[in-house]
């Protein structure tokens, strides 16, 4: 079965880097790292020029009509340049949400605004002491005639501050849900918080009775997590690509500096134990590559196998991507360790990834689950 991608897809992917090589790559993520958000919001409008945000959204909704392969060029090139924002939180996780589970009244709002580039989506999980587990979703949201209203705290929030609307898990009377909560309208507390990564800049949310018209409900009530991991099917297979796309880049600037960086008169790239250790840094990308590919495939499909295929895919690729981070850290030596190369930013994003929006049990228990283990 052959898993490369198509000419079409190629030459899109060109097109998208060429626009990023533009931009300096990875200047994005040094200048948002630093509160500038206008170059990233500059990013935005000129990826919604090139149509990234639009692949994914059905003709009848302004979109291109295409599948989850079809982003996979796209991702990639977002993880080469460690690219901040909510593109993947949004096409990969809310699109799919508000496609399969949606009211016609949603998707005529949302999906066309997604598709130009205007309308960014980040979720509200995590709570304070908490966990990614349904017993860690304490947020209530109290029925009160044709409104919701609703009381917690959501700590953790991704990119809150460039979000438009979040998709929050809230404790119904008899389960838990999913709403839509509009940013601009809704009366929101928002407290920056320091991050490992700080190109994802993420804050804790406050809901102090905030007013919520229950046409904001995402999907059936009281069935909100069996609706999320629907989506994180999604998201999963798509944060496989980011990463494998980091992965490459990593491999990239490891390669070059064995070739360029003398000791002892010659490149350190001729020293044993520097070839065998960018070798096995390949290996683990084409490794990535491969599950990554198969488990957007498998879900575009809706194979048998799509539930273990994500599952194993996230799994390989963060845990691949923790360990060769860290190895081109050792190949470039002291300057890896300082600010001035991008290698501190490839571990950073790693370590963000490691536990976000599920953590590696999770993942294992759900590979495990899907095989009948």
């Amino acid at each position: 079965m052959d898993f490369s991608l198509s000419q079409e897809q190629e030459m899109f992917r060109e097109y998208v880097r060429k626009y990023l090589d533009d931009v300096e790559q990875t200047k994005i993520a040094r200048e948002y790292s630093k509160g500038n958000t206008e170059l990233l919001q500059s990013i935005i409008v000129g990826m919604a020029e090139l149509g990234c945000p639009s692949i994914n959204i059905p003709e009848e909704y302004e979109g291109m009509g295409l599948g989850a392969l079809d982003l996979v060029p796209v991702l990639e090139e977002i993880g080469r340049v460690i690219l901040p924002g909510l593109f993947v939180e949004t096409n990969a996780l809310a699109v799919p949400l508000i496609e399969k589970f949606g009211t016609d009244a949603q998707k005529a709002k949302y999906l066309p605004s997604i598709a130009s580039g205007e309308t960014l989506f980040s979720i509200a999980w995590l709570e304070p002491g908490g966990s990614y587990n349904p017993s860690g979703i304490n947020m209530t949201a109290t029925n009160d005639n044709e409104d919701f209203i609703l009381n917690g705290v959501k700590t953790l929030v991704p990119d809150a501050e460039i979000a438009d609307y979040f998709i929050a898990l809230v404790r119904t009377d008899e389960g838990i849900s999913l709403v839509i909560v509009d940013k601009a309208s809704a009366n929101l507390t928002l407290k920056p918080q320091k991050n490992i990564d700080e190109t994802r800049r993420v804050a804790e949310l406050t809901f102090d009775n905030v007013l919520i018209a229950k046409d904001q409900l995402l999907g059936p009530i009281n069935q909100g997590w069996e609706t999320l991991q629907e989506g994180l099917l999604s998201f999963n297979a798509a944060l496989s690509v980011v990463i494998v796309g980091s992965m490459e880049k990593i491999v990239e600037m490891a390669t070059e500096y064995a070739n360029i960086r003398e000791q002892f008169g010659q490149p350190i790239g001729r020293f044993q134990a520097i070839k065998h250790r960018i070798v096995d840094m390949k290996m683990d990308l084409e490794t990535a590559r491969s599950l990554a590919h198969y488990a957007n495939w498998a879900l575009e499909s809706n194979a048998a196998d799509r539930i273990q295929a994500i599952s194993c895919a996230r799994l390989f690729a963060t845990e691949a991507f923790n360990n060769i981070a860290a190895h081109n850290i050792q190949i470039h030596g002291g300057i890896g360790f300082t600010e001035e190369i991008d290698c501190h930013l490839f571990v950073k994003r790693a370590r963000y990834y490691e536990n976000y929006l599920g953590n590696t049990e999770q993942h294992y228990l759900q590979a495990a689950v899907a095989l009948g283990w």
